[in-house]
């Protein structure tokens, strides 16, 4: 469907056009991307360390499961708080104070001496982190039309599953040599040196991110001019004069139920795929993280062309409902194929992919949806109420674990919160295109 704004652009501006998405492709999304790479590095190595940490600290898998899970706790406290504060702080203030503290908190996880610091820790890595993906997501709005949304975002989400691709050979790389280097654990290493490159990412930031499509030098007035007539608003548009008023929004609590059940699923997979390649014999850590890296791999492909494709129909709904019926699927079936290696990766390849790609169609939703002032709270709201995904995920998964001897029945127990996901999806996710441009309907403070 030709999109309206862009029909009545002379070549010339169509030209020009494509030239200003072109720098910012390079300029934002290439910058966010690889801050976001940094995060989800630093947010998955737990689950290299887990055997090693479980081992020093004397924990068991409901206490890794507590562990891992209690950094939402401090994520969605500190969530809303972070978010309301950058429209007047700035997007680049932001993004450099975020970056800065959760890398030095990572770092610090290479000095963990005991069970309740390592509590401390991961509660305090979530604190300083809440905020930095529905600050990318608003951010990004600021920059890009919904008929560009799906596409941008699946570039700059990417740096999860690459995330998965690198840390998975670089922290079992490190934990294996090394170890004892200077008389100190391979893990702790790990920690302290995937942790650096965070805060010096949150220097550069700082330095060359605009807040703004106003404020960056290398875009001209004229420039300006075009973009702003490119980025009309979607049909579902809301503009939310507060945050109050999105907090009397049914359809958000609905959007974000849908969102914990994804986020439950994908990090599933996240804490517990080594186990699950653990479970199917291999013992090496440098094996596990190279096996691991798999996965991740066919996920960062499958998101880009599922992504694209939506932006190219405008069609959210099913882009996002199917992904997810069929990625409980495989995410159930993964619980009985644990003795062949072989027959796991590709199951969980499929199952991260799929949830991955509904995952990403899905913020799309709230980014054409949400405008006015009102937004950034919004899309905090969301976050806030589905990231409580990841905490329960990992604590439900440990108990059962612990209960039954196996992850089987917490990989059946994810499938079907996932499934009941993508029934949620097709109720909340308006039907039809995303191009079609109309006045925004205003909501209240």
């Amino acid at each position: 469907m030709a999109d309206p704004s862009r029909s009545s652009m002379n070549a010339t501006e169509q030209d020009m056009l494509g030239r200003i998405y072109r720098k910012m492709d390079m300029r934002i999304v290439t910058i966010l991307l690889v801050a976001y790479l940094l995060d989800c590095v630093d947010r998955l190595n737990i689950g290299f360390a887990q055997k090693n940490i479980s081992e020093h600290l004397g924990m068991n898998s409901s206490d890794y499961g507590m562990a891992a899970g209690i950094f939402f706790i401090g994520y969605v406290l500190f969530e809303i708080p972070s978010n309301l504060m950058l429209p007047r702080v700035g997007a680049r203030r932001t993004f450099a104070r975020i970056m800065v503290l959760w890398g030095a908190t990572s770092a610090c996880m290479g000095l963990l001496h005991d069970k309740n610091m390592f509590y401390i820790l991961r509660f305090m890595l979530g604190m300083f982190e809440a905020g930095f993906a529905p600050a990318c997501m608003f951010y990004l709005g600021l920059w890009y039309p919904p008929s560009r949304l799906a596409t941008v975002l699946s570039v700059q989400q990417t740096a999860s599953p690459l995330a998965g691709v690198m840390a998975g050979p670089l922290s079992g790389w490190l934990i294996s040599s090394m170890d004892h280097v200077g008389g100190v654990d391979g893990w702790r290493w790990m920690f302290m040196l995937e942790g650096l490159p965070s805060i010096i990412m949150g220097v550069v930031v700082f330095f060359v991110l605009p807040d703004r499509p106003e404020d960056a030098r290398w875009l001209d007035d004229r420039e300006r001019m075009v973009l702003k007539r490119d980025s009309a608003p979607a049909p579902t548009a809301v503009y939310y004069a507060s945050f109050r008023a999105v907090l009397r929004s049914p359809v958000i609590y609905v959007l974000s139920s849908a969102y914990f059940c994804l986020i439950c699923g994908i990090y599933t997979v996240n804490f517990w795929l080594p186990n699950i390649i653990r479970n199917a014999g291999v013992r090496s850590e440098l094996q596990t993280g190279l096996f691991s890296a798999i996965p991740y791999a066919v996920c960062t492909v499958a998101i880009i062309i599922w992504a694209r494709r939506s932006d190219r129909t405008g069609e959210r709904r099913l882009h996002s409902t199917l992904p997810a019926a069929f990625g409980a699927l495989a995410l159930f079936i993964t619980a009985f194929v644990g003795g062949s290696l072989f027959l796991s990766l590709v199951v969980v390849s499929i199952a991260i992919s799929l949830i991955f790609s509904a995952y990403i169609i899905f913020w799309t939703v709230p980014c054409e949806m949400l405008k006015g002032p009102g937004a950034v709270g919004g899309f905090a709201l969301v976050n806030s109420i589905g990231l409580m995904g990841g905490f329960c995920s990992p604590i439900i998964i440990g108990h059962l674990t612990t209960w039954t001897g196996s992850l089987a029945a917490g990989l059946v127990c994810m499938g079907l919160i996932v499934a009941t996901g993508s029934l949620l999806l097709f109720l909340s996710v308006p039907r039809g295109p995303a191009r079609q441009h109309k006045p925004i309907t205003a909501v209240a403070a």
